[in-house]
């Protein structure tokens, strides 16, 4: 499943919003964010609420583990780092 993070709708009205350029980008940060997070829940099978700062980094562990695997179109997260060594601990 794709997660579409903020609709041009969602991303008009922050633009159209009295803000400043920083507070727009916290804006739809924390838009995108708790779209994430409801979605985190929904694929634990937990609420928003009971998830747990463990239960989101082994989701984003889980996620990238996916994307190293089986590409990036398989995961939920789509960006596509060209380095992975620090995900390897590498220096």
């Amino acid at each position: 499943m794709s997660l579409q993070f903020l609709t041009a709708e969602e991303s008009a009205a922050v633009d159209a919003a009295l803000l400043t350029t920083p507070e727009k980008f916290l804006t739809r940060l924390t838009l995108s964010t708790a779209k994430l997070l409801v979605y985190i829940a929904k694929d634990l099978g937990t609420s928003v609420e009971a998830l747990t700062n463990e239960q989101i980094i082994a989701w984003f562990e889980a996620d990238s583990k996916r994307k190293q695997i089986e590409g990036v179109n398989a995961s939920v997260l789509k960006w596509d780092a060209k380095d992975l060594r620090d995900v390897q601990g590498e220096a």
